[in-house]
C-alpha cells in the first residue's frame, strides 16, 4: 500500500509538470498576445477603450476568484446542494476555496444537511448530518473531460442521524421520489479520511437502533485496520452488534477490488462476510463470501427485508454479488434443521425498490419434520398418537395438531417472489414411507401461491395447489389437494408376517376458510373431503371382528388366520361447513361384513367423534352390537366401543335365558359399489382404475 510520502511525491511531480506545461503556454500567449495588440492598435481608440475595460474586468474577476475566501458564495454553493440533494443545506462556517491549480481544493466548515419534507412530520431532528470541517482535492485535467477525480477527501467528526419509518421512507434516500433505490456511487478518492465519525440509525419497519463510530485512516495503527465502523444496538429488542473493517483508503483505484470483512449480531443470528468493493467507492458493485447462522430464517427479515419461511435452527454460507439494484446469490450450501440445503437465489430491487426473489433450492435429503415450521407447527403441534380407551371422549388439555402462529402480512405484502424447492430423498417415520418433495412458491404483492404442492411415495402421489391472498384485510385462503394411487399397505406394520389390509386409496380435499393461521382457517373452512379405496383385500378376522363377530373373528385372531377377504370399495364423503365436518356418506363393504359410519370432527377445538356399526353378510352364532368409536382429538385419538347396545342384547338374553339376541339374524347386502365411486368421481375424487386389485385368499372355514 502506497504510503503518504509517496502520495506527496505524486502532488510535487504533478506541479512540476504543471509549472513546466505553464512556463511553454505563457510563451505561446506572449507570442500571441503581441500578434493581438498589433491588430488592436489599428483599431479605433472607442473600440480599444471597450476592450481594455472588459480585460480589466476578466483580470478584476480572476483575482477575486483567486482569493482563498469564499463566503460570499455559501448562499450559492447551499442552494445548488439543496436542490440536488431535495432537502435544504446550511454552511455556517468558512468556505475557503483554491481554484487557480492543477490540485483545486476548497475546505467547508459547519456544514449542515438537514431532513426531508416529511421528517418534520415524523419529529425528526432538524438535521440528517452536521459536519465539522469537509477537504477535498481533485484534479484538473479529468474535469474538462466531465470525469472528477479527487485525490484527497477529509471529513472531520460527521455526525449522522438516519431514520427510515415504518413504511419504509428513509432519509437517507436523496432522489426525487421518482427512481428511489439507487446504490451510492462516489467519484475516484485515493485517499479517503474520516475522523471521529458518529453514526446513528433508527429503523422503525426493521425494529432497529443502532449507534456506532466510523474512522478510516491513512494507515493500519496498533495492529487494527484502516477502516472500522463498529457499533451496537437492537434489533427486534434483541441485542444487535456492527464491526466493519476495511484496508487503507489510500491510493485507492477503480480499478482494483477494495477488501472489506463484516460481522453483524442480531439476538441468536450471526453473520460473517469478506469480500470485495469491485469498482471502489462503487457500492453498487459488490461481492464475496457470506456465513450467516441462526434459530429461524424468518429472523433474517429485520436484516434483509426479505419475507422467509420459519425453519428450524440453521447454517448456510453462499457467494454473493451485487450489481446495481440486483444481488445474486449463488452456490448455497447450508443445513436447516436436519436437512442440507443448496441451490441459488436472486433478489432484485430494480422495480420501485421492491424486492422480487427468485431461483431454484434443493435438499439432497429431507428431514420431514423440518416442514412442519413452515405453517408454523412445533412440538407442541406434535401427535401422541393412538390409544385404545374405554371412554373414547374429548378431553379439554389435549394440544393442538393445527398449528396457532399467524402469517405476518405485512412482510407477505412487502415483497414478490417465485422459488422452486425440491427434495430428493426424505427422512421420515417408517410409518410414512415418503419418498420426494416439491414446492413452488408464487408470490406477488400479498397473494401467495403454492403450486405445486407434491408428495410422492413408493406407490402414489399427494399433489394440489394452495392459495393464501393477504392483500385485503381479512385473509382468504383455499387448498385442492388430490390423493392418487397411494398404496396403503405401504402405511401399515406386519401382522403375523404380512399386512393386515392391502389397497389403493384416493382422495381429493377441496376448502376455503379465512384467517392469518392453519388452525383460524380450518375453524372457519368450509368445503368437502372425499376419500375412495376401490377394490383391495382385508384380513378376514378384522373384517368379521368389524362386524363384531365374536365366534368367528376372535378365533381367526387368536389362531392368526392368514385369509383374506375382499374389500369390494370403500368411500368416505365428508361436508365441511363453518369449521365442521360431518359425514354425509361413510361405507367400507367387504365380502363378509358391511360397515357404516357417521360422526363429526370439529376443527375449531379438534375434537372427534365417529361411530362404525358393522353388520355381517352371512349366519353368525354370536354377534355382538357394540359399534367401533374413533373419539378424542386429531393431536391424540382415542378407540373404543360403544356398550350400550351390547348392554341390551345381554338383558335380553337374561330376560328370555337365551343366547337368541346374540344371534345375528339380520344380514347386511353388498354395497351399490359402482354408483358410490361415480358418486365420489363426480364430486371430483380421483379413483385408480389401472392398478391391479390382489385377489383375496378365502378362509375355507363357515365362507
Amino acid at each position: 500500500m502506497t504510503s503518504k510520502a509517496d502520495i506527496d511525491r505524486y502532488i510535487a511531480d504533478a506541479e512540476a509538470k504543471a509549472v513546466a506545461w505553464l512556463h511553454k503556454a505563457w510563451d505561446w500567449l506572449k507570442s500571441v498576445g503581441r500578434s493581438l495588440w498589433a491588430r488592436a492598435r489599428a483599431l479605433p481608440r472607442w473600440l480599444q477603450g471597450i476592450i481594455a475595460m472588459i480585460v480589466l474586468l476578466i483580470g478584476a474577476l480572476l483575482l477575486f476568484l483567486a482569493q482563498p475566501n469564499w463566503n460570499w458564495a455559501r448562499p450559492f454553493v447551499s442552494s445548488i446542494a439543496s436542490g440536488k440533494l431535495h432537502r435544504p443545506v446550511t454552511i455556517d462556517g468558512n468556505l475557503r476555496v483554491h481554484l487557480f491549480s492543477f490540485m483545486p481544493s476548497a475546505t467547508v466548515g459547519g456544514l449542515k444537511v438537514g431532513q426531508p419534507d416529511w421528517g418534520a412530520k415524523a419529529g425528526l431532528k432538524p438535521y440528517l448530518a452536521e459536519v465539522d470541517s469537509i477537504g477535498v482535492t481533485a484534479e484538473l485535467m479529468p474535469l474538462f473531460i466531465g470525469h472528477i477525480v479527487l485525490p484527497r477527501l477529509q471529513i472531520d467528526r460527521p455526525d449522522v442521524v438516519l431514520y427510515q419509518d415504518k413504511d419504509g421512507r428513509a432519509n437517507w434516500d436523496f432522489s426525487d421520489g421518482k427512481n428511489t433505490g439507487q446504490s451510492t456511487k462516489l467519484p475516484p478518492i485515493r485517499n479517503f479520511i474520516i475522523n471521529d465519525g458518529h453514526l446513528t440509525l433508527t429503523s422503525v419497519q426493521r425494529k432497529m437502533t443502532f449507534t456506532g463510530t466510523v474512522n478510516a485512516h491513512e494507515t493500519a495503527d496498533a495492529g487494527g485496520q484502516a477502516f472500522a465502523l463498529t457499533g451496537d444496538g437492537s434489533l427486534n429488542d434483541r441485542k444487535f452488534a456492527l464491526n466493519a473493517t476495511g484496508g487503507p483508503l489510500l491510493n485507492v483505484r477503480t480499478s482494483v477490488p477494495y477488501p472489506f470483512e463484516m460481522a453483524v449480531q442480531a439476538g441468536e443470528t450471526r453473520i460473517t462476510a469478506k469480500g470485495r468493493v469491485l469498482h471502489p467507492f462503487d457500492l453498487g458493485q459488490l461481492g464475496g463470501t457470506v456465513s450467516v447462522s441462526g434459530r429461524d430464517l424468518a429472523d433474517l427479515y429485520y436484516l434483509t427485508g426479505l419475507t422467509l419461511p420459519n425453519t428450524p435452527a440453521y447454517r448456510i454460507s453462499a457467494n454473493v454479488t451485487r450489481k446495481n439494484r440486483v444481488y445474486d446469490i449463488a452456490g448455497i450450501n447450508g443445513r436447516v434443521g436436519g436437512s442440507d440445503l443448496e441451490g441459488t437465489l436472486k433478489v432484485d430491487t430494480s422495480r420501485n425498490n421492491r424486492p422480487y426473489l427468485t431461483g431454484d433450492l434443493r435438499s439432497r435429503r429431507l428431514d420431514f419434520k423440518d416442514l412442519g415450521s413452515l405453517v408454523g407447527a412445533t412440538s407442541a403441534n406434535t401427535p401422541q398418537g393412538a390409544s385404545v380407551s374405554a371412554t373414547p371422549t374429548a378431553t379439554t388439555t389435549a394440544r393442538r395438531l393445527l398449528p396457532d402462529s399467524t402469517l405476518d402480512i405485512e412482510r407477505v405484502r412487502g415483497m414478490d417472489a417465485k422459488v422452486r424447492y425440491r427434495a430428493l430423498a426424505v427422512k421420515a417415520s417408517s410409518s410414512l414411507p415418503l419418498r420426494e418433495v416439491s414446492l413452488g412458491v408464487n408470490l406477488d404483492h400479498g397473494l401467495l401461491i403454492l403450486d405445486p404442492v407434491e408428495f410422492s411415495f413408493p406407490q402414489g402421489r399427494l399433489q394440489g395447489m394452495a392459495r393464501i391472498d393477504a392483500r385485503n384485510a381479512v385473509q382468504q385462503n383455499s387448498v385442492d389437494m388430490r390423493l392418487t394411487g397411494l398404496r396403503v399397505q405401504d402405511f401399515l406394520p406386519n401382522v403375523s408376517g404380512s399386512k393386515p389390509l392391502e389397497g389403493v386409496l384416493d382422495a381429493r380435499l377441496k376448502a376455503t376458510g379465512t384467517g392469518n393461521s392453519v388452525h383460524k382457517a380450518a375453524a372457519s373452512a368450509n368445503g368437502q373431503l372425499t376419500i375412495v379405496m376401490p377394490r383391495g383385500t382385508i384380513r378376514q378376522s378384522f373384517a368379521e371382528l368389524m362386524g363384531v363377530n365374536a365366534t368367528k373373528g376372535l378365533f381367526q385372531l387368536l389362531t392368526k388366520d392368514p385369509h383374506q377377504t375382499d374389500i369390494r370399495c370403500a368411500v368416505a364423503d365428508l361436508q365441511v361447513r363453518n369449521g365442521q365436518m360431518r359425514t354425509t356418506t361413510a361405507i367400507f363393504d367387504t365380502g363378509v361384513t358391511r360397515v357404516n359410519g357417521n360422526g363429526q370432527i370439529n376443527l375449531n377445538d379438534e375434537s372427534m367423534k365417529l361411530v362404525f356399526k358393522g353388520k355381517p353378510k352371512k349366519f353368525r352364532l354370536i354377534h355382538v352390537t357394540a359399534p367401533i368409536v374413533v373419539g378424542g382429538h386429531l393431536s391424540a385419538p382415542k378407540l373404543g366401543v360403544d356398550p350400550g347396545p351390547a348392554v341390551l342384547q345381554g338383558g335380553l338374553a337374561v330376560a328370555l335365558n337365551t343366547i337368541l339376541p346374540f344371534v345375528n339374524l339380520d344380514y347386511a347386502r353388498d354395497a351399490n359399489c359402482a354408483g358410490l365411486l361415480s358418486e365420489a368421481q363426480a364430486k371430483g375424487a380421483p379413483t385408480t382404475g389401472k392398478v391391479a386389485a390382489k385377489k383375496a385368499i378365502a378362509s375355507p372355514i363357515g365362507q
